[in-house]
């Protein structure tokens, strides 16, 4: 079992996540701003439709009404679920009042930054 926190910082947007492994499957807690839970994406590997041979993910969201971090959850769990072969949950809590466009632009790259850390992680177990 291994846990680990990563954190990215950009302007003043700082997002973490707690990473842990559940067995061979993965959880991560997103969180950035106001913690709390405003959204979680399970998602599994599957063979590609496209490519048999190459390996794709299926997911679930479920949001909280008025919440919008569904986005981040869903590309965060596909993208580690198709890259690591792995079930994968993410919980994610992201809040920061009056955010402008380019703010949810600038946290939604943060969150690819921290995803491909944790590829770059775990790949290394």
């Amino acid at each position: 079992m291994y846990f680990f926190d990563i954190s990215e910082r950009k302007g003043s947007f700082e997002v973490s996540a707690h990473t842990m492994s559940v067995g061979s499957d993965i959880l991560v807690v997103l969180t950035g701003g106001r913690i709390h839970i405003g959204a979680v994406a399970i998602a599994q590997p599957r063979p590609s439709i496209k490519d048999a041979k190459k390996i794709s993910s299926t997911s679930s969201v479920f949001t909280y009404v008025g919440h919008k971090e569904d986005v981040v959850a869903k590309a965060m769990s596909e993208e580690l679920s198709k890259e690591l072969n792995k079930k994968v949950v993410v919980a994610a809590g992201i809040h920061w009042d009056g955010l402008k466009k380019k703010d949810i632009e600038l946290i939604i790259e943060i969150c690819g930054k921290i995803t491909k850390r944790i590829i770059a992680e775990v790949s290394k177990e």
